[in-house]
C-alpha cells in the first residue's frame, strides 16, 4: 500500500482538480508557472543506483580495486563539482591498470553504467507527480551532472519523455538561474529538490518568485547536521508523490 503523509507547508493548501495548461506557447513566451524538478534522490533513487554500482565493482574487481575507484571518484568530484562515474572509471583505467586497453572487466563496467535500468529506480509516483504538475504549469528537469551519463540516466529512466525533452543539466544549477529563466521564462518558479542547500541558494536569488519544495528522500535530505545550517523550504514532503496532494494555491507567488 502506498501511504503518503500530508505535506508540511508554511501556507496550507487543499487538493483539487484543475484543467490542463497549454504547453504549446511559442519559444520565449513566458508561462505563468514553471516547475523545475531535480533528478537524483528526487525523482529517482540514486542511492540505490550507487549501491548497485558498489556491488558490481566488488564482484568485478575486488575490495581493494573497488575502494580505489571510489577514492578516485571522490577526488574527481572535489575537482569538478559533480559526480562523474564514467570520468572516474576513465581515470581509474589510466592510473590503476597496467593493461587497461585489454581489460574486459572495465568494458563490462562501462556497459553496466550506460545500460543500467534507471526506470526501475524511479520513485513510486514520480511520473504521476510530473503528470499532475503539467496540469498547472510547465515542467522541466533541472539537474547537475556530466554531459554523458546524466542525460543517459534521464533518457533511460523515462523522465526525458515525461517532460517532452525539457531538460537542463549544469555543473552548479543554482548558479545558472539566468540561463534557466532565459530558456523557460515564467512569472513564478517552483524548485523541487532533495538538497536544502540548493533550495536556499536559489531562494536567495529569486526570492518570492520561487517556491521551494524539499523532498526528504536520500542521504542528503537525511543529513540533519548539514540541513540545520539552511532555512526551511516553503514546502516539505516526505516523498515525491506528496506533490499529488498539492493544488495550484500551494505554488502562488506571495504578495
Amino acid at each position: 500500500m502506498n501511504r503518503r503523509r500530508r505535506p508540511e507547508m508554511r501556507d496550507g493548501a487543499a487538493s483539487q482538480r484543475w484543467p490542463a495548461v497549454d504547453e504549446t506557447k511559442p519559444a520565449g513566451a513566458a508561462c505563468e508557472r514553471v516547475f523545475l524538478l531535480d533528478v537524483d534522490n528526487t525523482l529517482l533513487d540514486n542511492d540505490r543506483v550507487v549501491d548497485d554500482l558498489r556491488q558490481h565493482l566488488l564482484q568485478q574487481f575486488g575490495r581493494a580495486s573497488a575502494d580505489r575507484y571510489w577514492t578516485i571518484f571522490e577526488q574527481l568530484r572535489a575537482e569538478i563539482g559533480y559526480a562523474d562515474y564514467l570520468g572516474a572509471l576513465q581515470r581509474y583505467r589510466v592510473h590503476e591498470l597496467s593493461d587497461a586497453m585489454n581489460d574486459p572487466g572495465l568494458l563490462q563496467m562501462s556497459m553496466f553504467l550506460v545500460d543500467y535500468p534507471f526506470a526501475d529506480r524511479l520513485y513510486a509516483g514520480a511520473l504521476l507527480a510530473i503528470e499532475h504538475l503539467r496540469r498547472v504549469g510547465s515542467v522541466a528537469i533541472l539537474s547537475d551532472g556530466d554531459v554523458v551519463f546524466q542525460p543517459r540516466k534521464v533518457q533511460r529512466s523515462g523522465l526525458w519523455d515525461a517532460v517532452d525533452g525539457r531538460v537542463l543539466i549544469f555543473i552548479h544549477k543554482e548558479l545558472m538561474l539566468d540561463a534557466v529563466q532565459r530558456r523557460y521564462p515564467a512569472r513564478h518558479y517552483v524548485m523541487v529538490d532533495d538538497k536544502l542547500r540548493i533550495l536556499a541558494a536559489m531562494k536567495k536569488i529569486l526570492g518570492e518568485r520561487l517556491t521551494t519544495v524539499f523532498v526528504r528522500q536520500g542521504h542528503y535530505a537525511m543529513d540533519t547536521r548539514a540541513n540545520a545550517s539552511h532555512p526551511p523550504a516553503d514546502i516539505t514532503l516526505e516523498h515525491i508523490d506528496g506533490l499529488l496532494d498539492l493544488d495550484r494555491s500551494a505554488f502562488k507567488e506571495k504578495a
